[in-house]
């Protein structure tokens, strides 16, 4: 056995190496940094899972709130619901009895005549409405275009007094929307769609519920699945028409207003919707109607859509409806639509053939893209930003200046003969000019769209009520309008506010 080593002797030391030592450091670092990694991890985790917590919780409290907030007014709807059945079947007894007091009496066909005031028009609005006659009461609102402004005041009031007022405006557009059924067609008269427009705005206050307003409408169960039909009937006729590039504006517009009037406003056709809306830009309730129709998310598209296309102004009145106006600033959009316009004069006067006419034809355009720029400036306070004088002053100078007139070189009369028999020539027909358009324009202002040539301008008028805003005062949409001169309509108070 060996002997064990006395602990007080001194025993020779085996020196640690360096190669050692440098191991043990790295393997020190290396646990440190996957400490430290770990660490973070860890901590990266934990706030994530505490910034997923309180997003649920968020989350689950807004739910919750909407829950209460869904369930107290469907309360209200219960609560509520007989009351409101109560004064719409007491509205329709009223009907009734004033309907058969009208029929007793036997009122002559005179209905249709001319009525001197207001009053003269309600009674017979009313008349109409009491006996529940469609064609007449159509054929007596489209024969009055020129008092838009007492229709659409005195119109609701006397839809009130229709037994079934929503059944009473389906069948009175029904000659027209959603197939226009005429078989006499005059190139003036195919335009009725300031009347459907007008008979459908005017429904919405007649139709809203009485005690909780335009969450829910009194229309009966028939008469919406009816609208329902109508506007998949519409949807269905866009291949005749030509797809919804080549659909007419005022058709567009009936069909969206008949969508928000009624309620019907399908998720599913937002792209439909988008598209149509983009297409009947220029028209001043467009931007209303497109948030009634839930495109307020995609605003800032369509937005950047007009703008491509070269609709600066439509765009400005887009972004004050939807408060997009820090994102697209209203004077830099202003001062790209002028720019445009001036370029597409500019245009205009490079046309050879005609330069008198072309001279006439470029000033207007000019004239009409300074007034729509300066009512636009008014409308929306922008003074500060954009001061309208230089535009004034422009403005005017247009406006002094007369086209000249070139005079056909005198030809003396014996020597004016016909070519075939060496009779005389009669004189040359005068303003064979006078009938076209006024209102063309190269495609550069509005890029691959130009509004119809025909815009549907329609006489000033009071701002109508758009679903959205009822029960209350109607709206007051911003006055503004079309562009002239093949641009888009000529700028002017149009019918729609």
């Amino acid at each position: 056995m060996g002997s064990i080593p006395d602990p007080g002797e001194l025993t020779e030391l085996t020196p640690p190496s360096f190669d050692e030592f440098q191991r043990q450091t790295s393997l020190m670092t290396s646990c440190t940094l996957l400490w430290k990694e770990l660490s973070d991890h860890f901590t990266s985790l934990e706030q994530n899972l505490l910034k997923k917590s309180e997003a649920i919780k968020r989350k689950i409290q807004n739910l919750e709130q909407e829950t209460k907030e869904s369930l107290d007014e469907l309360e209200q709807r219960e609560v509520t619901i007989m009351e409101s059945v109560e004064i719409a079947v007491g509205k329709v007894e009223k009907s009734k009895e004033a309907a058969l007091k009208v029929l007793k009496r036997g009122r002559s066909d005179d209905d249709d005549g001319e009525v001197d005031d207001n009053e003269g028009l309600l009674m017979n609005l009313k008349s109409l409405c009491l006996k529940m006659d469609t064609g007449r009461f159509w054929r007596f609102v489209t024969a009055r275009k020129k008092e838009l402004e007492a229709l659409r005041s005195q119109m609701p009031l006397a839809l009130a007094d229709c037994v079934d007022p929503a059944k009473f405006v389906l069948e009175a557009i029904s000659e027209v929307f959603p197939v226009d059924k005429r078989v006499d067609k005059s190139e003036r008269g195919n335009d009725l769609g300031w009347a459907c427009v007008l008979v459908l705005e005017s429904l919405i206050p007649v139709v809203v519920d009485p005690k909780i307003g335009k969450s829910r409408l009194l229309v009966t169960p028939t008469v919406k699945e009816r609208a329902k039909e109508i506007a998949e009937t519409w949807k269905a006729s866009l291949e005749e028409r030509g797809g919804i590039e080549n659909v007419k504006t005022p058709d567009v517009h009936t069909f969206l207003q008949h969508l928000v009037t009624f309620g019907i406003v399908k998720e599913e056709d937002v792209d439909l919707y988008r598209k149509l809306v983009v297409g009947s830009a220029w028209r001043k309730q467009m931007p209303k109607l497109a948030v009634s129709l839930g495109l307020a998310k995609k605003m800032p598209d369509m937005i950047e859509e007009l703008i491509s296309r070269g609709q600066q102004l439509d765009a400005v009145h887009f972004t004050y409806e939807v408060g997009l106006v820090h994102k697209f600033p209203p004077v830099p959009l202003l001062k790209a639509f002028l720019k445009d316009a001036k370029k597409a004069a500019a245009s205009i006067m490079e046309d050879p053939n005609n330069a008198g006419r072309a001279a006439n034809l470029a000033g207007r355009k000019e004239q009409s893209a300074l007034r729509a720029v300066i009512k636009c400036i008014e409308d929306y306070k922008l003074e500060a930003e954009f001061p309208p004088e230089n535009l004034k002053k422009r403005l005017e100078q247009l406006e002094k200046v007369k086209p000249e007139k070139k005079r056909p070189a005198a030809v003396p009369a014996n020597k004016r003969t016909r070519a075939n028999n060496g009779g005389p020539m009669p004189p040359a027909k005068a303003g064979r000019l006078t009938n076209a358009s006024p209102y063309h324009s190269p495609p550069t202002m509005y890029g691959s769209r130009s509004p119809p040539t025909n815009p549907y301008a329609y006489s000033p008028e009071a701002a109508p009520p758009l679903a959205g805003s009822y029960p209350g005062a109607p709206m007051n949409y911003p006055a503004y309008g079309g562009y002239g001169n093949g641009m888009v309509p000529a700028y002017q108070q149009a019918y729609y506010r």
